[in-house]
């Protein structure tokens, strides 16, 4: 894209849900009045439908709504029963709620680093940390920005030790690791539909996955309060349902998720091969051999001088952002956890060189070729 300096920006957001929108109108504002026409609007047979749905294209014998990505892994916490004297395996580059949960539950978070070239769980880290950790519950692998982490790598080292694995897939609905499914690799898989997510709801949503009728049925008791009989609790669970309007929302957007991954899937290629052929001092994604299936809920650059990178990119309009600035062994709550500065070296420099670029499907090839031009005119200036 040519430029001149009285040239027209094109401006170029990082998200456009509005876009999005327009595709499925109809079908939505359709199955809301049939949501409101029932008077029908915590849990119930869309609820259940969803969740039917879900559990199909996740290729999963159980999906649980709940309330938020948040609660999703509170829950499946709640549902192994993990809580105060436990610790659970984890990340420190992740969204917040990662750890918040583990927290939440009663249990500690321990951390690993992650992998340069995939931002997940370094499993090559994982059994020494597991051997200093006795108290250890759970491994929780985050699919981050759509792609799987290493899981038989993980679930190796967690069968050895007799423990589970709860997938944070609040990134990676669709995402597949050897062929698998996110939400199918570990005893529990947990999601998110934030409006803003690849599969997003109009407000919070979430879900569970898994494979053990057990811990489903656990599951459904603990998202009301721990009740399986009205008015009778065999545990101290949440209120925390996915509504019926959500559901119904989501029932439309599930059956064009997969063309809107190719949409993503189709932009990541056009990036990665511009910034090739360009050669400049960025690292673009490279998912792993094993995932067989990245699903691009972020394309994420590593990039030197990155925050000078973004104010010339919003100087022109182009939307990025940062996931995440503050590793969490770095965060002021999370201090009495007696980590510092410098000991996962990874997350810390993702944290300082890592930004998210406009991915969406509805982006033209033109707003692409936006974004490279203004990201070489950067580095060539």
């Amino acid at each position: 894209m040519k430029t001149t300096e009285n040239s027209v920006v094109r401006p170029v957001p990082l998200l456009d849900l509005r876009a999005q929108y327009a595709t499925f109108r109809k079908e939505v504002r359709l199955a809301i009045e049939r949501v409101l026409d029932s008077q029908y609007f915590i849990l119930g047979p869309e609820v259940k439908a969803f969740e039917e749905r879900a559990a199909q294209y996740c290729g999963v014998r159980h999906a649980v709504g709940c309330a938020s990505g948040s609660d999703a892994l509170l829950l499946a916490l709640l549902a192994l029963e993990i809580g105060p004297g436990d610790e659970v395996i984890t990340v420190p580059f992740t969204f917040f709620a990662t750890a918040g949960a583990i927290v939440h539950a009663g249990a500690k978070p321990v951390f690993v680093d992650i992998e340069p070239e995939t931002f997940n769980m370094d499993a090559t880290q994982l059994a020494q940390v597991l051997d200093r950790h006795p108290k250890a519950r759970a491994i929780m692998p985050v699919h981050l920005y759509g792609g799987c982490a290493d899981m038989d790598a993980i679930r190796e080292i967690a069968r050895a030790r007799g423990i589970a694995v709860i997938e944070d897939a609040a990134q990676a609905i669709g995402s597949e690791y050897k062929g698998t499914r996110a939400g199918g690799l570990g005893e529990l898989g947990c999601f998110s539909f934030f409006p803003s997510k690849n599969l997003g709801a109009f407000g919070d949503g979430g879900m569970v996955t898994t494979n053990d009728d057990r811990l489903a049925a656990r599951l459904r008791a603990l998202r009301v309060h721990g009740s399986q009989t009205k008015y009778v609790y065999d545990w101290v669970g949440l209120n925390s349902r996915l509504d019926a309007l959500q559901a119904a929302v989501l029932r439309v957007k599930i059956e064009y998720l997969d063309a809107w991954t190719e949409g993503r899937q189709r932009n990541a290629a056009h990036y990665s091969q511009k910034f090739r052929e360009l050669g400049m001092p960025i690292t673009i994604p490279q998912p792993a051999a094993y995932q067989t299936r990245h699903i691009y809920n972020q394309y994420t650059l590593l990039c030197p001088r990155r925050d000078e990178l973004r104010q010339a990119l919003a100087a022109q309009q182009i939307g990025s952002e940062v996931y995440y600035p503050l590793p969490l062994h770095m965060q002021k709550c999370f201090a009495d956890l007696g980590y510092k500065s410098g000991d996962f070296p990874v997350s810390e420099r993702c944290a300082n060189e890592a930004l998210s670029l406009p991915i969406y499907p509805e982006l033209a090839q033109e707003d692409l070729d936006a974004v490279i031009h203004a990201i070489h005119a950067f580095y060539t200036q």
